[in-house]
């Protein structure tokens, strides 16, 4: 049996963001580290105005999740 090349670079991976709307607080800091990402809402939310994160957002992406206080946003691949 022969099995097909399994790629696992991130390049080429699909990530997207979610904000988790129950568990927002709303200070903002995931807009301000990565703010074409993430955006407030009028409701003084964040929200996520991507489909996809782009290859040069991602490290931004990721740092504003480490950096969430209330843990709230979640990266998928």
């Amino acid at each position: 049996m022969t099995y097909g090349k399994i790629n696992n670079k991130m390049e080429d991976q699909v990530m997207r963001a979610v904000i988790v709307k129950k568990e927002c607080i709303g200070c903002g800091l995931c807009t301000d580290i990565c703010p074409t990402v993430f955006k407030m809402s009028k409701k003084a939310y964040a929200e996520v105005y991507v489909d996809e994160v782009s290859q040069e957002d991602r490290n931004e992406a990721m740092e504003a999740k480490e950096n969430c206080p209330a843990s709230a946003i979640k990266l998928e691949d």
